[in-house]
């Protein structure tokens, strides 16, 4: 199973618990239930039947590893112990699900009174552990309060699309440009837009990654099933993000509507009142576009939303807002993500560039994480990943740097120059010494010998 295939699971096993997470299922138990009656199409491992407890299951484990708990392969210890078997733990946690506040001392004396464990077995720290790593799900009738005032707060839910803009004069002929937008379904607010030249998957994750940043993390996004849409790297930066990412009509009755009525407004106030000034680069364009945005489309009373502006709406709720915290590791979900296997030199080409990694590590397979404008940035280097973690990175290789390199031999070259020199040197050597210069006075010698 290579790396791919196994995000392709993870992924897979995300999508079944998404609705959970976003708060659109009322009793988790029941809506797993219902969904072990039906076989499930999982890449690699076929189509078979599912108990509800392993979907359970995934969602504990997403709870508390994140994405890379539904990897298959990851932490083979997680959420297991030595002393307590399978079947006692569902009895732990069936006991913590029905009574959250029960001591773990009444618990751990209610298992021996029931003679479901044996205190001589099982001490109690061990069930204090097992408790202590064990992470439930605010499920249940209490919980359903998200689902109450569901899209009605920012962030819920977004809104994307893509809309074919004007043409622009690019040198001797007109280039298509592409407006990629995404819209918060509760404010009706642009979260982020822009034109670009392409509609394909790097400028869609240039618009996300700005969206996020500036607004938050949402719980869904609602898009079409175009191709860029359905990249299994938009799917894992989603996932990694703890968003849902939706292309069908399971939950939201009225689609996309807000994002088409949106596209409306941009042809008919804006497109329509563009200048040839405008059209004369997309840098224009865009600056164009910002402006009528920030004062036109997000300041302007809007019906559905009792006469305030987007802009004030969202600022109203900011409060509910998802924020963007680790800087850090946003960067790192949204990197690319591509499988390369390491040359028998240790190298591997990404855009026919060529970089080098540890001599270690050829021959293996490997997921390969960069930003694009890292290729053609001779100080950044590529990160490698094996089985969801980094073992190294692989930098541009220098050519003219290489080339002035000490190779390792096997052996001691250099010593063993030396000890061919000293045997040729040596008076007791048969071999004859030639010399690199021509003496005159042995040349007038040798010939009056002849004479």
């Amino acid at each position: 199973m290579d790396e791919k295939t196994r995000q392709a699971i993870a992924l897979k096993r995300f999508s079944i618990i998404s609705p959970v997470l976003s708060g659109n299922v009322k009793n988790n138990r029941e809506y797993f239930q219902e969904l072990s009656k039906n076989p499930v199409d999982m890449p690699y491992l076929g189509t078979k039947l599912y108990h509800y407890k392993t979907f359970e299951s995934w969602l504990y484990d997403y709870y508390r590893y994140g994405l890379d708990g539904l990897t298959p392969g990851f932490r083979n210890d997680r959420g297991k112990s030595r002393k307590i078997s399978i079947e006692l733990g569902d009895k732990i946690k069936e006991y913590r699900t029905n009574n959250p506040k029960m001591p773990v001392t009444i618990l751990y004396d209610r298992l021996i009174s029931e003679r479901i464990i044996n205190p001589l077995e099982l001490s109690r720290s061990s069930v204090y552990r097992y408790v202590a790593d064990m992470v439930l799900p605010s499920g249940g009738e209490g919980s359903g309060e998200s689902l109450r005032f569901s899209y009605q707060y920012p962030g819920e839910m977004w809104q994307g699309d893509v809309m074919y803009g004007p043409y622009i004069q690019a040198g001797k002929k007109k280039q298509q440009t592409y407006l990629h937008a995404f819209i918060d379904d509760a404010t009706r607010m642009i979260m982020y837009s822009k034109f670009f030249y392409e509609q394909n998957f790097e400028t869609l994750r240039i618009c996300l990654k700005e969206a996020m940043l500036k607004n938050g993390i949402p719980h869904l996004i609602y898009t079409d099933n175009g191709k860029i849409y359905r990249s299994q790297q938009l799917e894992y930066i989603c996932a990694s993000m703890g968003c849902t990412l939706l292309h069908s009509q399971p939950y939201v009755p009225k689609g996309r509507g807000k994002i088409e009525r949106y596209f409306n407004t941009v042809r008919m106030r804006f497109l329509s009142n563009l200048t040839p000034k405008d059209l004369n680069s997309l840098e224009s364009l865009n600056e164009a576009y910002e402006k009528w945005l920030d004062s036109d489309y997000q300041k302007k009373e809007h019906s559905a939303l009792n006469g305030k502006t987007p802009h004030q709406s969202f600022i109203d709720n900011i409060d509910r807002v998802k924020l963007v915290t680790d800087r850090n590791q946003f960067n790192e979900n949204f990197l690319l993500r591509i499988s390369r296997k390491v040359c028998h030199d240790a190298t591997i080409q990404v855009e026919n560039i060529l970089f080098e990694t540890d001599p270690c590590l050829a021959g293996k397979r490997l997921e390969v994480r960069y930003e694009p404008e890292w290729l053609s940035d001779q100080t950044k280097n590529l990160q490698l990943y094996e089985d969801g973690k980094r073992i190294g990175e692989a930098k541009r290789i220098r050519f003219f740097d290489n080339a002035h390199v000490q190779r390792r031999f096997p052996g001691n070259r250099k010593k063993a120059a030396e000890e061919t020199k000293a045997v040729l040197s040596s008076p007791e050597s048969n071999f004859v010494t030639l010399k690199n210069t021509i003496s005159f006075k042995d040349l007038v010698q040798g010939g009056s010998e002849n004479v």
